[in-house]
């Protein structure tokens, strides 16, 4: 199981993230309990797998796709003039992308409390991914879907980790770890690994064009 259970959680923890929702997930919160749960238990694997490097990766591809699903969800709401506090939307489409949203925005908060060092390395350079979150937080917080419940808690504090809110003076995010230098180290090493990869990119595509051009 070594070799292929990074790949086998990558998939369990797409197939959480992506999945498509029942239309009366969002409004039915027993429903969202459950939902919840089961994406809580993806991310459990994840924080257990204690391997700095594939987490990084899989949380590289899983952001990615998080934000994909928020965007074409968003897209699908202001198309359809959908407000978060109109009544539950009947058309199958729009029911898909208001529980995509509502999902998707609490699973980011999830990740974003468990891996603060791999999440800001990602959310703080791109402004894209903040407009498109703060976006989503505040249409949660307008559906009713958290009110009262342990998720709101779980939103007001990504709010503050990502500096999206401003910090309460007693604020403390309860599953930051110590590791701070291997996280770093991480982060640098495939920064230069990233760059150096562009480079190639670029260097491969000049030739390339320039040969096309000399045949031509």
């Amino acid at each position: 199981p070594g070799a292929h259970y990074p790949l086998a959680l990558l998939l369990a923890l797409l197939l959480a993230l992506l999945s498509v929702l029942s239309p009366r997930l969002s409004k039915d919160k027993r429903l969202f309990e459950t939902k919840r749960k089961d994406q809580l238990n993806a991310l459990k694997n994840l924080v257990e797998l204690n391997d700095i490097n594939q987490q990084y990766k899989i949380i590289d591809i899983m952001l990615k796709g998080l934000f994909k699903v928020l965007e074409d969800s968003r897209q699908i709401l202001v198309a359809a003039n959908m407000q978060p506090d109109d009544p539950f939307p009947m058309d199958d489409k729009i029911k898909e992308a208001y529980s995509h949203v509502v999902e998707n925005t609490a699973f980011f908060g999830d990740v974003a409390l468990r891996f603060p060092r791999i999440v800001h390395h990602y959310y703080d350079r791109n402004a894209d991914w903040g407009g498109l979150l703060r976006w989503g937080l505040n249409f949660c917080n307008l559906t009713g879907v958290f009110t009262g419940g342990a998720h709101q808690h779980v939103l007001t504090l990504m709010s503050q980790e990502l500096g999206i809110t401003e910090k309460s003076p007693d604020f403390m995010n309860p599953y930051r770890t110590e590791r701070d230098d291997a996280f770093q180290k991480i982060l640098r090493e495939e920064e230069k690994r990233r760059r150096k990869e562009e480079k190639r990119k670029e260097i491969r595509k000049g030739p390339r064009i320039s040969r096309s051009r000399t045949e031509l």
